[in-house]
């Protein structure tokens, strides 16, 4: 673990530094990388091109508490996948009823970033894969216990968790649900995510399109030099 705080000028130095942990990774034709919309696809976008992957989306939703939505009860999934932190539900009182509206709020979000991000394209078939899972941090890591929990489902050869910065603990809980975790900075005082990028401004669906088309463009290009 570092614990030393990497300050990123933004999320694409911050993918270009992640990127330096993954060579291993780097020309595999079984490695996918699968970026959690929105902050993660800069991210993930300069991981994709320096390993010579494929970019994916996986829109995944935090289910925010109501009055503190910063703070994560649980979050949903692309296939419906729902992970809950019952702890969290338990300690505020939350009730059955809240939950389920927040849930059904955000998969409604969820399916317009889909429909947006991947138009009439498939979803990725992840099965026998490599798949890298990218974010551009991790805080309690609600979004990508269910990233990883629906990625499971596809079986694929292997889910590897990757972020630029984490919270030391949640980088090591992760290492439960995927078999390998790497998080370039964990910081032993850490606040937020932001606390890593001098620019955090929000990414805005217009900058994940055109980041996905950039790289389609680009597997397309190879795919017909091959």
């Amino acid at each position: 673990m570092h614990t030393e705080l990497a300050v990123f000028e933004n999320r694409a130095a911050a993918g270009r530094v992640l990127a330096d942990r993954l060579t291993k990774y780097a020309g595999s034709p079984d490695a996918v990388v699968l970026a959690l919309p929105r902050g993660g696809v800069p991210v993930g976008f300069q991981v994709a091109r320096s390993l010579g992957a494929p970019l994916e989306v996986l829109p995944v939703r935090k289910l925010g508490v109501p009055g503190r939505e910063e703070l994560a009860m649980g979050a949903i999934a692309s296939d419906g996948t729902r992970v809950v932190n019952r702890r969290v539900v338990r300690e505020l009182g939350i009730a059955e009823d809240k939950l389920q509206a927040v849930a059904a709020a955000e998969h409604q979000e969820r399916e317009r970033r889909e429909r947006i991000y991947r138009g009439r394209r498939p979803p990725p078939a992840l099965t026998g894969k490599v798949v890298i899972v990218v974010d551009d941090g991790l805080a309690t890591g609600a979004t990508m216990w269910a990233a990883v929990a629906a990625i499971r489902r596809q079986q694929p050869a292997r889910v590897v968790v990757a972020v630029p910065v984490g919270a030391a603990s949640t980088c090591r809980a992760l290492e439960r649900a995927a078999e390998e975790v790497v998080c370039a900075s964990t910081p032993a005082l850490f606040v937020a995510v932001g606390q890593a990028y001098r620019d955090f401004a929000q990414t805005t669906d217009a900058e994940v399109c055109a980041l996905l088309d950039a790289a389609r463009a680009t597997q397309d290009d190879q795919a017909a030099g091959a």
